[in-house]
């Protein structure tokens, strides 16, 4: 079974876009209730900005507009059947 060194060097050699695809698939993996609790500051953000949301105040944009707007600045193309 390969180390996770082993694994991170091989990955760190992949092109941009592949490790990108890689991290997606690799945090889908994970299972809800095994991410660490938020502290305090995060909570309390969070808190703020549903607030703001379901006042109506917030001026919302979709996962897919936020992640395309990133991937084209960082000059990465992802294959339409890795999205």
């Amino acid at each position: 079974m390969p180390t996770y060194e082993s694994l991170l060097t091989e990955a760190a050699q992949l092109p941009v876009a592949d490790r990108i695809q890689l991290i997606d698939a690799i945090w889908d993996t994970l299972p809800a209730n095994s991410l660490p609790p938020l502290s305090d500051e995060w909570t309390a953000e969070i808190q703020r900005r549903s607030a703001e949301y379901d006042s109506g105040s917030a001026q919302t944009v979709s996962w897919e507009q936020i992640r395309a707007e990133a991937l084209r600045r960082a000059g990465v193309t992802i294959p339409d059947a890795a999205r």
